[in-house]
């Protein structure tokens, strides 16, 4: 590869966005240091919200695990506006970073695990349907504040009240979603896409198993441990996930990389129940070949940049 920033300045630099918890990089994040060292471009760590980071010395800011911006959302989204060369774009980070974008897919005609919505100070109307539902804030990630309730049970009910209460009293909203019971046994589908010659490409794909298994109590909740591993996509999920990234505002050719999670719905067709476009892991490790064609993407991004 050659461009201005290759002629000029040697190497093109790139910067990991990471966050202080993980200031060399999330294990799976550092398997795409040697393809990328490979391909002669320069990449290293750095916090999102270290005050000495120099961002314009950067051919490309690549945001990888910058996983502890969701109780200052409003700073982070700031931050990412003032970036230059920003994958994924700014734009997408301020509409990704607030799951209510779940209404726009859905009304751009992709199936979604049907969810409600409710505002701080707002009443919560229980469903009427006491079966169970899961309960977490709109701008969240890892599970965390999520909590699974069954609300046939009086005790479940009071929980998941004090669950709204509290999450709006901190100013946030909580989505209200049925729990899909066909997750416990065939797990949630996690679909790779990264940045290929003419377009997003699918690179690989990895079975995640159910993690809640009952109520948050304003600590970390009730979850099972982690489960990944490798899993052969099916057409139909590659169609939902197609599908998903059609309707992305101002279209998916400016990804650098997509997740699309899918899980099975009530009539066991595959459902969206999040698309992660800003600081997915990536199960670089699950996947054939996944850090070389990331490596690659990462080049092709850095091809585009005006010289």
């Amino acid at each position: 590869m050659t461009n201005h920033h290759q002629s000029t300045r040697g190497e093109p630099r790139v910067a990991l966005v990471t966050c202080s918890a993980f200031p060399d990089l999330e294990d799976d994040d550092r398997l795409v240091l040697g393809p990328l060292a490979a391909r002669g471009v320069a990449a290293e760590p750095v916090v999102w919200d270290d005050p000495a980071a120099d961002w314009s010395a950067y051919d490309l800011v690549v945001l990888r695990s910058p996983w502890d911006y969701m109780s200052r959302r409003d700073a982070f989204v700031a931050w990412a506006s003032s970036v230059p060369a920003l994958v994924n774009p700014a734009d997408v980070v301020t509409w990704n970073t607030d799951k209510r974008y779940l209404d726009q897919l859905s009304a751009a005609g992709v199936p979604t695990v049907p969810t409600t919505w409710v505002a701080p100070g707002e009443e919560w109307d229980l469903p009427a349907d006491r079966g169970e539902y899961v309960l977490k804030p709109s701008v969240s990630a890892g599970s965390q504040d999520t909590g699974r309730y069954d609300l046939s049970d009086p005790g479940h009910r009071d929980l998941a009240r004090a669950h709204v209460r509290r999450l709006g009293a901190a100013g946030r909203v909580t989505m209200v979603q049925p729990y899909l019971s066909a997750v416990d046994v065939a797990g949630e589908t996690a679909l790779l896409f990264v940045t290929g010659p003419d377009g997003l490409r699918f690179s690989h794909a990895i079975r995640k198993g159910a993690l809640l298994t009952g109520p948050d109590l304003g600590m970390d909740g009730l979850y099972k441990p982690e489960e990944i591993a490798p899993r052969t996509a099916t057409e139909e999920q590659l169609s939902v996930a197609r599908r998903t990234l059609a309707a992305v505002p101002g279209g998916s050719d400016r990804l650098l990389y997509a997740r699309v999670d899918l899980i099975p719905g009530a009539d066991g067709d595959p459902v969206l129940v999040e698309l992660e476009l800003t600081e997915p892991s990536l199960f670089l490790g699950h996947g054939d070949g996944a850090a070389d064609r990331l490596a690659d993407a990462i080049v092709t991004h850095l091809a585009r940049r005006p010289g």
